[in-house]
């Protein structure tokens, strides 16, 4: 049995751009180029909905910060943005672009963590160009009012900011949105413990990381080890009375993968590195619906193993889908 080395912030340098690319069309229903609340400096609670950000500078997005002002600053910096969430209220899936961002991001969504680039200090390391786009979970939503965007900037040297790109708010056209998306943030810890499979089992203190994604954490490229990934989510009751299939893209290399504390599906191919084939197989696991929770929360657990070279979730699709909707997309 292994110990687990809980890891707060995993840098990804390479996020899958499959999970825009699987016959998908995306279509901007909110711009969020123009005018956004700007702060340097660093406080957590700058990501709470209801904080009064009245008295902060305003500053123009996307461009560099130091073309606004701000010339010659390198640190930690904060932006926010109101949209009226009536705007994407008759969409399914939304996702939010902010294009490229200098260097280290995180972003909340009315408080809520949807996504981040890069590791902030102490282990800094960059992500200046990657491409930022992260679902939106609808429950993170208000459809019928305000909503708070809140961005966390870290910056070292020449640019900084959210720099470029066609910022704003998109929803997608696919077969899939007919399901459930889960990717974006996850729970998240190297090696193995039983109980990490279990429904009930309290991963608070894991770290977080993205989903779909390589893993790639500074200093260690190459894992060939084992870890886990926990997913708390609640049923769309749009989904009731259907055959389900929950579909997690690709992982290198093998998987197994638990909903509730129950096993529902694994692929191992039982070869070594550089004859495996795993890595480039889909998992599409078909969803005993006795296991589904349709009144509370529920838990996916993956667990990985790698044998070298890339590891983890690393291509989308990721969600839970009607199985006819998957025997379509995987023809």
């Amino acid at each position: 049995m292994h110990s687990a080395r809980y890891i707060s912030t995993i840098c990804l340098l390479l996020f899958s751009a499959s999970v825009f690319s699987q016959g998908r069309n995306m279509q901007k229903v909110v711009s969020l180029r123009g005018s956004w609340k700007f702060h340097i400096g660093d406080n957590m609670d700058w990501a709470k909905p209801k904080y009064d950000d009245s008295q902060w500078e305003t500053i123009y997005a996307p461009s560099e910060w130091e073309s606004e002002g701000f010339n010659g600053y390198d640190g930690y910096a904060w932006y926010r943005k109101k949209f009226d969430g009536s705007g994407v209220a008759r969409f399914n899936n939304i996702y939010l672009n902010l294009g490229y961002i200098d260097d280290v991001d995180q972003v909340y969504v009315n408080g809520h963590l949807v996504g981040f680039f890069g590791s902030f200090p102490p282990h800094f390391s960059t992500a200046y160009n990657a491409k930022r786009w992260y679902y939106i979970p609808t429950e993170f939503l208000n459809l019928k009012g305000d909503n708070v965007i809140s961005v966390r900037i870290f910056d070292t040297i020449h640019s900084g900011g959210i720099v470029s790109g066609d910022i704003g708010l998109f929803a997608s056209w696919s077969s899939l949105d007919q399901g459930m998306r889960l990717e974006g943030v996850w729970k998240f810890a190297e090696g193995y413990e039983s109980q990490w499979k279990l429904a009930n089992f309290d991963d608070k203190k894991w770290g977080v990381i993205m989903v779909p994604g390589f893993l790639h954490t500074k200093g260690k490229k190459h894992w060939e080890s084992t870890f886990y990934y926990r997913k708390h989510f609640k049923m769309d009751a749009k989904l009731k009375d259907k055959p389900l299939v929950l579909l997690l893209g690709k992982i290198d290399d093998f998987d197994k993968v638990y909903l509730n504390g129950k096993l529902i599906g694994a692929t191992n191919d039982g070869r070594p590195l550089g004859q495996s084939h795993s890595w480039e197989t889909y998992r599409d696991y078909p969803i005993p619906p006795e296991l589904i929770n349709w009144e509370g929360e529920n838990v996916i657990s993956v667990e990985v193993t790698d044998i070298g070279g890339n590891a983890g979730i690393y291509e989308g699709p990721v969600g839970i889908f009607p199985a006819e909707i998957i025997d379509k997309f995987l023809r």
